[in-house]
């Protein structure tokens, strides 16, 4: 049987509006790393995809709930875009 492919297993959660009403999202970092690189540690993995996702809008985030997470003010649809320009930057 063949794993899923990575977008099937990312879950985007939707936390609390930004001060201003902006929608927010959270997702999981390994969900934005498209391969585990060879050579690296789990940190310097984690700090290679946070600054991909800066370069697109997102941000740390920071909650004791959900560790590991990558914050972006966007609304649903077009998180797909902004994930898929992550994993090209990565690529």
């Amino acid at each position: 049987m063949n794993p899923a492919p990575r977008d099937e297993c990312l879950e985007m959660i939707r936390v609390k509006n930004d001060v201003n009403g902006n929608p927010r999202h959270v997702v999981h970092w390994l969900g934005l790393e498209p391969a585990t690189p060879e050579g690296l540690d789990i940190s310097a993995r984690y700090d290679r995809v946070l600054r991909a996702a800066r370069a697109v809008g997102g941000r740390k985030f920071h909650n004791r709930q959900y560790g590991g997470g990558v914050v972006f003010q966007a609304y649903a649809c077009e998180m797909p875009e902004r994930v898929a320009r992550i994993r090209a930057l990565l690529a």
